[in-house]
């Protein structure tokens, strides 16, 4: 059974800085692409950040651009987000999602087969 948990959700100042962690078991972890959605109060769920199977290629949306850093680490079948000059416009559920894929990661909702529950980030001003 394939399962994200993710962690390192909670509220901070504006300009402050969060690391969120997403931790996959069940799946081999290394051909999945890695991606992470938000959806704020009263939003659609839109995508933050995704990177490919190896690292070697991420994608990020205009909005978190130069702010946020997707990494992983295949040995410890994790992805994280680093989230540096948060904005309360940042408030949202973040949510990890992977797709089994070894091609570029898709920023669009419905290609992903997997989901974790999510974890609460939220910036005030």
């Amino acid at each position: 059974q394939v399962q994200l948990v993710e962690s390192g959700g909670g509220l901070v100042q504006a300009g402050g800085s969060l690391r969120l962690s997403c931790a996959a078991s069940g799946l081999t972890f290394s051909i999945y692409y890695m991606a992470w959605f938000r959806q704020g109060p009263g939003k659609e769920r839109e995508f933050a950040a995704g990177i490919n199977w190896n690292g070697g290629s991420t994608h990020y949306a205009d909005s978190v651009k130069g702010r946020f850093t997707i990494s992983r680490d295949n040995t410890k079948n994790t992805v994280y987000l680093q989230m540096n000059g948060l904005k309360p416009e940042d408030t949202a559920v973040y949510y990890c999602a992977g797709e089994r894929s070894i091609g570029s990661v898709s920023p669009t909702y419905d290609d992903y087969d997997y989901w974790g529950q999510g974890t609460q980030v939220t910036v005030s001003s």
